[in-house]
């Protein structure tokens, strides 16, 4: 066994392998970008290496830095994680020209299931099934898009090299087939240096079932049982369990014996996943299985299968690649209960799930443990950052992963629902909510699964919050007495109580909120009676209390545990004040930011901006699809942005004409940059 290893990555994944390192008495080199000088992986790792800029190309993809770092330090192999070098067959024979060992599968094999196009090649003459499609070499767009009439419409082009949904495009009529290719290989071209593509049928009503398998240097091979990763936006996972729900067993061990012939065909070596794309009856249960990709790495949701085995699969990579062989025969491999995962991102579901930057202020996780794979602990977490840290525009917006086991799946499903209800995420935008619908949904939760579940649930999963607002701004306004209460002194010119002349007028509060603009009236209490509060959704004035169960001063932010009684209704809600008018309350499972505004504040003001297109994000411009003067409807495509190496088409907020270009193709421009303008048609202009 290694007595060192470097970690060539970041997040939560090098902090997990320093966490099984740690276990095994192996002492771990991290290495960080100047982005990433007091990121979480370099306080958990025994040392640390500085290898460049920020930027992922100049510092975590730079190969011979990584080297020199494992070099200077007296590693004896590198950790890739996934993502960045993970699947670099070129950097793998870098590293056994050095002598330093690659913790991952022979560069050869790396190199054969790297491209989807080979990699199906060799799964058809192994006796994998195969979806119908065209993996050729040949690569001209006239071809391309013959090939794809040939299959039919609707298809699918994929990045030869791709993987994690990026360079990834559905084509549904031959019309939209050549912007598809052009997007799809530039993105392609800027994710993994490659914009070869390949062209399948798109299969109907699919589950993405995965097989995870390993391999050792003595001949062995075996299969850790399924995941279902059918829960998908963007072709980007967010729900990943284990075992597949209503899988029969004929099929899974078909599956199984196909991923080790995958594997095998390729003389593959330490942890990988084969996946396969499941055809699925009007009922969802799985008739036959397709050949998709083989992912020659540690995957993202590897923890649910480590829940149900009680296996680490770290520690079984870093045996195999010591030398030593598995330590189970396949007859040998036991899988008991059910685990769910949840990837928790900085994004904005609401708004085509675009990633969202900026500082944890809170980040308040439910009771967990951390990297422990035994199978009875209920919720496990796997996070590679800490209140405070920001998620920045440079690497995967991820902030953690919620991973719940259960007896059966419904306690894991049920478990995993608490944990996401408990979480509170405060200083940027996140999918927490959204997780905790989907979970709720009534498919979901009967184990229907398919990859299209989400885009046609998108609006129940994306509605406004369902707390009651009137119990929201409740919360709201009590949390704002309360830190009126606590800033008051002896001085009684320091009050907050309207005092005047002996009269205490009713106030009046203004919030901004996820439903609108909404006003509420707060009536002081009179001798012996309440206070009261006109809320939204209330006829008159109720009676008005809140008590304080609890009060938190994190790094940036205030958080408050609230029992609001309005009226005959009472609930228990938690509220994080941001700042002194920036309330984000939790409850249930549901959440609401309500800042307040100045009483004459109007929805049209909070609103503004009509005409202006600005940037969603941090990015850098690569493609513009109108010019001042082009007349566009709503939703037309205006723009192409690209961050955190994938493509977010930009489309027109409201029909008008564009009067004037602020960026250019090429341009790197902050989030709410203004990129054009758009002035309303005459006959709109002319309206009073």
């Amino acid at each position: 066994m290694f007595s060192k290893i470097l970690i060539a990555n970041r997040g939560e994944i090098a902090c997990r392998v320093a966490a099984t390192c740690r276990r095994l008495g192996i002492r771990t080199v991290a290495v960080y970008s100047e982005a990433d000088a007091q990121a979480a992986h370099v306080a958990a790792c025994d040392e640390a290496v500085a290898i460049g800029p920020a930027e992922a190309r100049q510092s975590y993809l730079r190969g011979d830095r990584i080297l020199q770092a494992a070099q200077a330090t007296g590693a004896q192999a590198i950790h890739p994680g996934y993502g960045f070098l993970s699947e670099n067959a070129e950097f793998a024979r870098q590293c056994a020209q050095a002598g330093v060992v690659f913790i991952g599968p022979p560069a050869e094999a790396m190199q054969a299931m790297g491209l989807k196009a080979e990699s199906k090649r060799l799964m058809q003459g192994a006796g994998v099934p195969l979806v119908p499609g065209y993996h050729g070499a040949a690569q001209d767009p006239a071809l391309l898009k013959a090939e794809a009439e040939r299959i039919g419409f609707p298809v699918l082009i994929k990045a030869s090299a791709g993987g994690g949904g990026k360079g990834m495009r559905e084509v549904h009529a031959a019309t939209d087939f050549d912007a598809a290719l052009a997007s799809c290989r530039r993105e392609a071209q800027s994710s993994f240096g490659n914009d070869a593509v390949l062209i399948e049928r798109l299969v109907r009503n699919p589950r993405h079932i995965e097989i995870q398998v390993f391999a050792d240097t003595h001949g062995h091979a075996l299969w850790l049982f399924e995941r279902d990763c059918s829960m998908q936006r963007r072709h980007q996972k967010v729900i990943e369990e284990a075992p597949a729900p209503g899988l029969p067993d004929a099929l899974r061990r078909a599956m199984g014996e196909a991923a080790v012939a995958a594997a095998r065909a390729v003389g593959y070596v330490g942890a990988g996943t084969v996946e396969f794309i499941a055809e699925c009856d009007a009922a969802g249960v799985p008739q036959g299985f397709y050949f998709m990709e083989m992912n020659t790495r540690l995957q993202v949701e590897h923890p649910v299968t480590e829940a149900i085995t009680g296996l680490d699969l770290v520690e079984w990579q870093l045996r195999v690649a010591s030398g030593q062989a598995l330590p189970l025969q396949q007859a040998e491999v036991q899988g008991r209960g059910h685990a769910i995962e949840a990837r928790l991102y900085a994004e904005h579901p609401e708004a085509g799930f675009l990633p969202s930057t900026g500082p944890l202020r809170r980040l308040a996780l439910p009771p967990h443990v951390a990297f422990k794979v035994a199978r009875d602990d209920g919720v496990r977490i796997d996070s590679g950052v800490r209140e405070g840290d920001a998620i920045t525009p440079f690497y995967d917006p991820m902030i953690a992963k919620l991973i719940a086991w259960g007896d059966s799946r419904e306690q894991a499903r049920h478990r995993l629902l608490q944990a996401l209800a408990a979480t509170r995420i405060v200083g940027l935008q996140t999918n927490v909510q959204f997780l905790h619908r989907l979970l709720e949904l009534p498919a979901f939760a009967e184990g229907m699964l398919d990859t299209g579940l989400i885009a046609r649930q998108q609006e129940r999963l994306l509605a406004a919050p369902s707390m009651p607002q009137a119990l929201a701004c409740a919360a709201a306004v009590g949390a704002l007495l309360e830190t009126e209460r606590a800033q008051q002194t002896a001085d009684p010119w320091s009050a907050c109580d309207s005092f005047s002349n002996g009269v205490l007028p009713p106030r009046t509060l203004r919030f901004d909120s996820p439903w609108g603009v909404l006003d509420c009236t707060l009536f002081a209490a009179a001798a012996g009676q309440p206070q009261r509060l006109l809320a939204p959704g209330l006829d008159q004035s109720q009676p008005f209390a809140c008590s304080v169960q609890a009060l938190r001063s994190g790094q940036a932010a205030q958080e408050m545990a609230l029992v609001v009684t309005l009226g005959a209704q009472r609930a228990s809600l938690v509220v994080v004040l941001q700042d002194a008018a920036a309330f984000q309350v939790f409850a249930a499972g549901e959440q609401a930011l309500l800042q307040r505004c100045a009483a004459d504040l109007g929805a049209s003001a909070v609103a503004q901006g009509g005409g202006r297109l600005t940037a969603p994000m941090p990015g850098k411009i690569i493609a513009l699809h109108v010019q001042p003067g082009d007349t566009v409807q709503a939703g037309a495509p205006l723009l192409v942005l690209e961050a955190m190496k994938m493509e977010h088409t930009l489309n027109a907020p409201s029909a008008g004409c564009v009067s004037e270009l602020l960026c250019a193709v090429g341009d790197q421009v902050s989030e709410g940059a203004q990129l054009l303008r758009i002035e309303a048609p005459a006959t709109e202009a002319a309206q009073p």
